[in-house]
């Protein structure tokens, strides 16, 4: 079939089941009010959880950069795109997630699929919980590794593959999950994790995209959550969730960082993070460390608006975080619902499959330290009016 047949054939499919995205376009800063259509709308589905995106403190840092650096890089890193902003960053970053050395890449995708297939062997294992980040995925799919999953959060499932699986690999076997699961909100199991690690002599890697800023110790993520540090082997992250930037990181003992830095294909052949993002990074991480009040405001709405669902019967899944999943189950229910809330000027996100199993559609709701108890309040009173109006009318 033509390759432009196929794409319009899958594109109207799309559209006839109703999974079509109809990307939306921002006319104002991210923030907890953002302008689209010329319309104000509450914001409930960025990821700028600690409010830093438009920050001054954040600007400030940027204009500081650009006008030592300049803007863009001009090189990869190993060629003459390495400035001291990205060392000190990451000096800085390494001390604050509690490991020995870190590497700043372009973006928190890259740092997984830039470290897993520059680590792994064809004689190693890589083991996935099933609903770990794409960008893990497509770093397993990148690797030349054998490769196999395990049951969301179980830990009896993973020590069966482990158990299975350690007699014939003549390799490293590498357990590999999200800290902070980004659709249900849940929190891997890092503590028992590492236990079965050890027992079984596997190494740890963590993406922690959704857990620094947010959980932990000042905002220093899943494995300072579990009072992990120097156990879990490696971490990767981003920049682009509670720090409100662009931007990843990789995480682990020198001689890995030095490692990447010899081989990892995202670090040699793709132009280095722009000095300002690590600028502004160390900005945030410095205001981080002395200030906790942006992350006991975050969990102040968290804890506001669940309860509002919780105590009024509505299901929010699994969630251990501000990430706010609605469950509504039906995919086209969660599709009217997400344009009934734009009609009155609110903006959320709707998951339904294939980004979740058929059945598990939800309204993903987004909690930033930004939102008034007002803002949370009409939330949960347009939500909760509109979704039980639409299943009484499914009856």
């Amino acid at each position: 079939m033509d390759l432009y047949k196929r794409i319009k054939e899958e594109l109207e499919q799309a559209k006839k089941n109703k999974v079509y995205n109809n990307i939306k376009i921002l006319e104002s800063k991210q923030s907890d009010m953002i302008k689209v259509d010329s319309k104000n709308f509450i914001n409930m589905c960025s990821n700028n959880y600690l409010g830093y995106a438009s920050d001054p403190l954040v600007i400030k840092a940027v204009k500081k950069s650009i006008k030592k650096y300049g803007v863009g890089p001009g090189a990869v890193r190993t060629i003459s795109g390495s400035f001291d902003i990205h060392d000190e960053f990451e000096k800085r970053l390494a001390q604050f997630k509690g490991f020995e050395a870190t590497l700043v890449v372009q973006s928190g995708f890259q740092a997984n699929t830039g470290l897993i297939p520059t680590i792994t062997t064809v004689d190693d294992l890589i083991i996935s919980d099933q609903l770990n980040h794409a960008s893990i995925i497509d770093g397993v799919r990148l690797s030349k590794a054998q490769r196999t999953v395990f049951k969301h959060l179980d830990m009896e499932d993973l020590e069966a593959v482990l158990k299975e699986n350690r007699p014939n690999i003549k390799g490293n076997i590498f357990i590999i999950t999200d800290g902070v699961f980004s659709m249900d909100g849940d929190i891997a199991p890092l503590d028992k994790i590492n236990v079965l690690a050890k027992k079984y002599k596997a190494y740890t890697i963590v993406d922690d995209a959704h857990g620094e800023g947010v959980i932990g110790p000042q905002g220093r993520g899943s494995v300072a959550y579990f009072g992990l540090e120097g156990q879990i082997d490696i971490e990767t992250g981003t920049m682009s969730k509670a720090f409100g930037l662009v931007g990843g990181f990789i995480s682990g003992k020198k001689e890995l960082i030095e490692y990447l830095k010899q081989n990892s294909r995202v670090f040699k052949f793709s132009s280095s993070l722009p000095q300002q993002f690590a600028e502004a990074g160390l900005a945030v991480l410095n205001q981080l460390e002395k200030d906790d009040s942006r992350l006991k405001k975050l969990w102040e709405n968290t804890k506001y608006l669940q309860n509002k669902f919780i105590e009024n019967g509505f299901s929010i899944g699994t969630t251990q975080t501000p990430i706010t999943p609605l469950m509504v189950g039906d995919e086209a229910t969660a599709t009217e619902l997400t344009k009934i809330l734009f009609k009155n000027n609110i903006l959320v996100s709707p998951i339904i499959y294939p980004t979740v199993p058929k059945g598990k559609a939800r309204i993903r709701l987004m909690l930033s330290s930004l939102h008034t108890k007002q803002e949370l309040d009409k939330v949960f009173d347009i939500i909760s009016t509109e979704y039980r109006k639409i299943i009484k009318k499914q009856k």
